[in-house]
């Protein structure tokens, strides 16, 4: 029987950890009041699961390993190998997004998003691509704005969505 140091050592920070929240909860008042459940309620249940959990993991890591496990390596699961580019692609749009909502307005900042994220899936028709976003940007801005009465920063565009009333 071969050990795995990772499994048990996981193991054991969830039945710690399930052993910590009971600790906690031991802390929170029972009294249920008006509802008949206390603030420990939750917590409690919670507390056990990671116990349970915890002896049932350290149980099959001591026994032989832990069964059905996920294999490591994506192609065993029938999944693709992780793309680096993708990855820094959906990134850099979020980031885009992140710095253009509050300078550039929510349409501008969705429309670079939405380009970022379909050359990440391996588009490479970048005019398209921002016209679909602006398209949808756009629809999106109406639908916050005019429906919902949410307000969504116009930014640069706000002299031409100025025009639609907003």
């Amino acid at each position: 029987m071969k050990l795995k140091r990772a499994e048990l050592f996981l193991s054991l920070a969830v039945l710690v950890l399930g052993a910590a929240v009971a600790m906690g909860t031991a802390a929170l008042p029972a009294h249920g009041g008006y509802a008949g459940v206390g603030p420990n309620a939750a917590p409690a249940a919670v507390a056990a699961g990671l116990i349970l959990l915890g002896i049932r993991l350290l149980y099959e890591a001591l026994t032989g390993g832990w069964r059905n496990g996920v294999p490591d390596r994506a192609a065993q699961r029938g999944e693709h190998d992780f793309h680096t580019g993708a990855f820094l692609w959906v990134t850099a749009g979020l980031f885009a997004q992140i710095l253009l909502i509050q300078r550039a307005g929510f349409v501008v900042a969705q429309t670079v998003l939405f380009a970022c994220v379909a050359r990440g899936f391996g588009s490479t028709r970048a005019a398209r691509d921002l016209g679909v976003g602006l398209a949808l940007a756009v629809a999106v801005f109406l639908f916050f704005v005019k429906f919902l009465n949410v307000s969504l920063p116009p930014g640069w565009l706000k002299p031409i969505l100025g025009t639609a009333g907003i």
